[in-house]
């Protein structure tokens, strides 16, 4: 057996003796070093959870999301017939599904209700490899035009509404004024891309003509699975040949459209993984700082321990032996950090999560799983190591001679040298951290500056969910819109009202081919240019808050009977009418297939969120009368609609008066999704913030870990010097002067931290540029005022032991030792 094998429990019973007689030095230690690792195995369940853990699916390596590309849009929604020929010509998938986002209004009980659900294809659940626990999925039959309507219930729905029975198979259930069997019951923990939907129906049997109709896409998306050893690349490949083939069968619709394939985990992940690699690397800065302040407390123990180890060397223990037993002390000392550390990321990882909804996705994957737990054990080990080994080497290599006589103080200089790099080390990672989070609140302040094209403050929209059949007509339609409008304008602190679909802002996103009337018509849909549209009413511009510059906006005369009219945003009268007044010319929109005048031009809105509007394909705009909408898209109205109010007061408090509203004119409708503007713009910047936060907290942690360093250090550092302060005063020296020595001793090293930390964080921050907003990496204002800070605030840690030091009493000085 090895001597170091043998000697460990020895080690060990004596650390833990001399580790209980030293409480305080423990518990700042332990507690120190608690911060960092909590912090880090926090920050690494969520990116376990994120980027490292593989999706809920059986070989979800080999899950594919499969787009529709077109001109301006390189991952867009999929046509169904399109898709039908994906499915029957790919040679690289082994299986192929489509779906799409349906809510279901449920009737039958004393209450309406509103279920979330998919319309999918047959292979839906067999492409993920996901069983029912009861009956089955759907079979190919079931998944045409004319099929018995069959429903498929979400696991969690099942619990809910009908107490996990198994009678459930079999029954009759009312949707959207249909009757649906259920024939099957998905496990309850199934989720798809972060939902838990209540039902599933098959989308084949849907039989809307703008559904099947190869130039239109109506939100429909595709996911697919990789034959076995099939690489994405050949995927991809295969997948562009038969993208190739329909723009030569079907030129109109699918000239100069392609497929894109990306797996699965990392269209779910999305642009995340830079946003949670710079937090993690902030907290493993602020760890590096926790180790080296621990480090500095074990030398300024050492060297109180200095006869200890000379007596110790003096009866034979040699250099190895010295170092195993500190080591050894490092090790428990990291234990039990390390559990203290897992106990506070328990609560850390709480807290994270309530903060997260909206923010990341998978956020219902993140735990403290084996794999973090690991890694909690091997960060513990890894700061015992540092804060350790660099100590335990120094304070082993002692002078027997010089120890025994002079009581330990011949070595006291090198080890100062030591804790001043170890104090110069942690400013630099805290300014480090500091400019980090200087540079995220200057962008977020720069976001929350800009100007979103509406005024979110008292405005408030919702989804309402109306009961309509295939046989439900345009009129019907209408006169209920009409009739919704004027309960809510009557309802006291209303003070706009628009139904609308299409796009809304921050929300959803919808988008039209147009050519410009005079202009030569393009040969076919993709080689139109896009605008995002909106279909509103008289009441939106108020009730959104938009700005009108030019013309009228859209009135309450521009009805089903009236000229087609719209009104278009100034992003699209700059691109198409630089240099004339775009009122009264005339636009066709070609999957309407109607011809519309302009009529009014107004502000942009910022459709993709602040700060990455600009980014956008598709920035043009324009708003298109609800009521003006063309027969054959009526029908795809009918169950649900959008809402946008503008109120007096909370817009939160009035929805109480407009759910008591609805119900009057119709026990049938349910309202969703209501969200307040503000949340929603609050939403768009939701990552940045949270960001801004976190690194605002660890580099906070980061400033303080290193002003108790500094002050630590400095303090030590005019105990072991009383003796030569008390000379210097008894010699003529002032208390400035003294003053002056001890803040200058502090303030070489936070200059020293400060120059390394500027250059280190003027390649790193180049790694948050992504993030940032309105802002430089390197924006020298930034850089500058936080240098000036942090060295303020070094020179205020030093402070106290400089009074300390002026206060000495030159004979009491001189009899020191």
């Amino acid at each position: 057996m090895p001597n170091w094998l043998r000697d460990f429990p020895e080690d060990l019973r004596y650390a833990a003796r001399l580790l209980r007689k030293s409480p305080g030095f423990v518990a700042t230690a332990v507690f120190t070093l608690a911060l960092g690792i909590g912090a880090n195995t926090t920050l690494f369940s969520v990116v376990n959870g994120v980027l490292l853990n593989p999706l809920p699916y059986p070989h979800s390596e080999r899950l594919m999301a499969i787009y529709a590309k077109t001109p301006g849009f390189d991952q867009g929604p999929v046509v169904y017939l399109n898709f039908l020929d994906w499915q029957r010509d790919a040679q690289t998938f082994s299986s192929m599904a489509i779906y799409r986002n349906q809510n279901y209004n449920v009737t039958g009980s004393a209450e309406a209700e509103r279920w979330a659900g998919y319309m999918i294809s047959a292979d839906f659940f067999s492409t993920l490899g996901v069983q029912p626990v009861l009956g089955r999925t759907f079979r190919p039959e079931d998944d045409h035009v004319g099929a018995a309507p069959v429903v498929i219930l979400g696991g969690g729905l099942w619990r809910r509404k009908f107490g996990s029975s198994p009678d459930v198979i079999g029954k009759l259930l009312t949707l959207n004024g249909a009757s649906y069997r259920v024939v099957g019951v998905i496990p309850p923990g199934f989720t798809f891309y972060g939902a838990d939907r209540d039902v599933y129906t098959p989308i084949g049997q849907w039989n809307d003509p703008s559904f099947r109709d190869r130039r239109i896409s109506v939100s429909a998306h595709s996911v697919g699975r990789l034959k076995p050893g099939v690489t994405l690349s050949q995927a991809q490949a295969g997948m562009d040949v038969i993208a190739r083939n329909l723009a030569a069968a079907f030129p109109a619709a699918d000239k100069d459209t392609g497929i894109t394939v990306v797996p699965m985990k990392e269209d779910i992940v999305g642009n995340v993984q830079p946003f949670l690699l710079v937090l993690l690397a902030a907290v493993g800065f602020l760890l590096l700082i926790a180790c080296a302040n621990v480090a500095n407390l074990i030398l300024a123990r050492s060297m109180g321990r200095a006869r200890e180890f000379a007596v110790r060397a003096a009866l034979g223990a040699g250099h190895a032996r010295l170092v195993r037993q500190l080591f050894t002390e490092g090790v428990l000392l990291a234990a039990l950090s390390g559990t203290l550390g897992l106990l506070l990321a328990f609560g850390g990882a709480k807290a994270l999560l309530r903060s997260l909804p909206g923010t990341l996705p998978r956020v219902e994957e993140i735990s403290l799983d084996g794999r973090v737990l690991a890694f909690t054990l091997g960060l513990s080990l890894f700061a015992a190591i540092v804060f350790s080994l660099a100590p335990a080497i120094k304070g082993s290599r002692v002078n027997v001679i010089e120890i025994l006589r002079e009581s330990g103080r011949g070595s006291a200089g090198g080890r100062h040298r030591l804790q001043r790099i170890f104090v110069a080390i942690e400013v630099a990672m805290a300014l480090v951290l500091l400019i980090g989070a200087g540079l995220m609140l200057r962008s977020l302040s720069a976001l929350w500056r800009l100007n979103p094209g509406f005024n979110p403050s008292h405005a408030i929209t919702f989804s309402l969910s109306m009961p309509s059949t295939p046989a439900t007509t345009s009129a019907e339609t209408r006169s209920r819109l009409r009739r919704f409008d004027d309960k809510m304008r009557s309802i006291r602190g209303v003070e706009a009202v628009s139904v609308t679909l299409g796009s809304r802002p921050m929300i959803h996103d919808s988008s039209l081919p147009f050519w410009i009337e005079g202009q030569p018509k393009p040969a076919n849909d993709n080689e139109m240019p896009q605008a995002m549209y909106y279909l509103v009413e008289a009441g939106f511009e108020q009730a959104m808050g938009i700005t009108l510059e030019r013309g009228r906006f859209v009135t309450a005369q521009d009805n089903e009977n009236a000229p087609l009219v719209i009104d278009i945003d100034d992003v699209f009268a700059r691109t198409w009418f630089p240099h004339e007044n775009p009122i009264g010319k005339r636009v066709h929109l070609e999957q309407f297939n109607v011809q519309a005048e302009i009529v009014g031009v107004v502000g942009h809105v910022r459709q993709w969120g602040l700060g990455t509007d600009q980014k956008a394909a598709v920035e043009s705009q324009f708003f298109y009368p609800f009521m003006q909408l063309p027969e054959k898209l009526m029908p795809m109205v009918a169950g649900a609609v959008a809402v946008v109010l503008r109120t007096s007061g909370d817009p939160a408090a009035i929805m109480d008066p407009v759910r008591r509203a609805v119900k009057q004119l119709d026990s049938r409708e349910v309202i969703y999704g209501v969200q307040t503007m503000e949340d929603v713009l609050a939403t768009s910047v939701a990552a940045r913030r949270l960001s801004m936060i976190l690194l605002g907290i660890f580099a906070a942690l980061a400033l303080m870990l290193s002003c108790v360093g500094i002050y630590g250090v400095i303090s030590y550092v005019v105990s072991q010097r009383t003796r030569e302060i008390g000379v210097r005063m008894a010699l003529g020296a002032q208390r400035g002067d003294v003053m002056r020595m001890v803040l200058g001793e502090g303030a070489k090293m936070a200059l020293i931290g400060v120059a390394a930390g500027t250059t280190a964080a003027l390649g790193l921050t180049r790694l948050m540029a992504n993030q940032l907003f309105g802002v430089s990496p390197q924006d020298p204002l930034t850089f500058a005022a936080v240098a000036v800070v942090l060295t303020l605030v070094a020179l205020l840690a030093c402070y106290l032991p400089a009074r300390r030091a002026v206060r000495v009493d030159p004979v009491v000085a001189l009899r020191y030792e």
